[in-house]
């Protein structure tokens, strides 16, 4: 499965639950000055994916394989 047809795949999952997260000033000038600097339009987004990317790996790292 190619990663598009996977986002595709989540796009068309309603988002029914509310996550909140706190930032201090010297996170939200980072997250600020990415979103300035590669013209991110949708923070929401970018946070959702990156977070999920990286719980995806992790588990993928964590799952035990037959040959290791």
């Amino acid at each position: 499965m190619s990663p598009q047809s996977s986002n595709k795949k989540f796009a068309k999952q309603q988002r029914t639950h509310r996550v909140s997260i706190m930032l201090n000033d010297s996170e939200m000038r980072a997250l600020n000055k990415y979103c300035d600097n590669y013209t991110v339009k949708n923070r929401s987004r970018l946070i959702r994916e990156t977070l999920m990317r990286n719980i995806l790996k992790r588990f993928d790292l964590d799952n035990p394989t037959l040959f290791d």
